[in-house]
């Protein structure tokens, strides 16, 4: 990009919808999990935007702030809006009011949660490379929803292959990722025998013919389809050309959570203060023997749920998460795994300094302010 465009995008007035799309390519919302609520919650995406507020929660203490600072959306890791609501009435403790108060004051509410738990350096990553895992798989993937895609393949002479792939090429096959004109040939030989209506631009009518031929695979979107076959056929030289289509499942995302090795052996307790002093927790809390060995570690932020018996857990494995149900917490003791609690809020909040960073420079001339209004609700004595 020039710099005379690069300065002309920054003088464009940003909007709602810029944020927007900037959370999806950061977090698709694909990824979130069926019972999640998340994406724009309230608000107008064609609203101007100037400055956004983040937080873990919507609480009365952030929207004053988000008021006192002029904001014109919050971003809200959890979902101030979960369930359907009824009535939307000002002076309550519900969060309707709080959701009417935004209303009020013109203030957008976009919701992330579980889309960012999965997404590529979203919370379970950061969470993650505060314990020092660097290479992680995560607990599950999640098919994504994207961009239908089918495969084609044609039997062409070895003369044609340079046409042919022109052709499809211009109506929009053989896109890969970054890459353009992608394809792939294999040789082989076919047959054919023509009847008395066949016009064969190889061998002759009425007679079994072999001849050499490349299988010419290409990718192709679905809503192209019909371009890409029309351009094969008007380029291809036989009059009965032979082609399939086989539609294309896309690719698994990365799910919740994430698994890994630690380069290290550690202990439970070593593991515990230091995740403690980096997250400035009010409380830390372990299950099992605080001399325990650790080699691997589970992380799931917010709350583990039954989420970490989906894979074999041992006694040198830690599971990392906010908050642990009690039967949970009985049953890491009977396999013998540890666990670290380490209060819900808390696992959650680092990821929003690099969402911060991220929206900045996705959302030129927007101002992401992490909010100090947004706090721990349990607190230590």
């Amino acid at each position: 990009m020039s710099k005379t465009s690069a300065k002309t995008k920054k003088r464009e007035q940003a909007s709602i919808n810029n944020l927007c799309d900037a959370m999806d390519e950061i977090a698709p919302l694909s990824l979130a999990q069926d019972w999640d609520n998340v994406g724009l919650l309230l608000g107008d995406p064609r609203q101007q935007l100037k400055h956004t507020l983040l937080c873990i929660d919507l609480t009365p203490d952030v929207l004053k702030e988000a008021i006192r600072l002029k904001v014109q959306a919050i971003l809200a890791y959890h979902p101030p809006i979960f369930k359907p609501l009824n009535r939307l009435v000002g002076g309550t403790t519900n969060m309707a009011s709080l959701v009417w108060e935004c209303a009020l004051n013109n203030i957008a509410i976009y919701a992330t949660h579980t889309a960012l738990d999965a997404a590529e350096g979203g919370a379970n990553d950061v969470l993650a490379d505060m314990c020092g895992l660097k290479q992680t798989q995560p607990l599950e993937y999640v098919g994504q929803p994207g961009q239908a895609e089918c495969k084609i393949v044609t039997f062409v002479p070895e003369n044609n292959v340079r046409a042919i792939s022109d052709a499809v090429f211009d109506a929009g096959a053989g896109h890969i990722g970054d890459y353009s004109h992608c394809s792939f040939g294999t040789k082989g030989q076919g047959s054919f025998l023509g009847q008395s209506s066949t016009k064969p631009s190889i061998g002759q009518r009425g007679k079994f013919e072999t001849v050499g031929e490349i299988r010419l695979e290409f990718v192709a979107p679905q809503r192209k389809l019909s371009a890409v076959i029309a351009a094969l056929l008007q380029a291809h030289p036989y009059d009965e050309p032979a082609f399939d289509i086989y539609p294309l499942q896309p690719k698994p995302a990365k799910g919740i959570g994430r698994v890994g090795k630690l380069p290290r052996t550690t202990t439970l307790k070593k593991l515990a203060t230091n995740l403690k002093r980096k997250l400035k927790a009010n409380c830390v809390q372990i299950i099992g023997t605080p001399s325990q060995k650790i080699e691997r570690i589970i992380v799931v932020v917010g709350a583990a749920g039954n989420l970490p018996f989906k894979i074999p857990l041992g006694n040198r494995d830690v599971i990392i998460t906010g908050e642990i149900r009690h039967h949970d917490a009985l049953a890491f003791n009977r396999i013998g795994c540890g666990a670290i609690a380490l209060n819900h809020w808390t696992s959650e909040r680092p990821i929003l300094a690099s969402l911060a960073k991220r929206l900045s420079e996705k959302v030129p001339g927007v101002k992401s302010r992490i909010s100090t209004a947004d706090c721990e609700p349990f607190q230590k004595v």
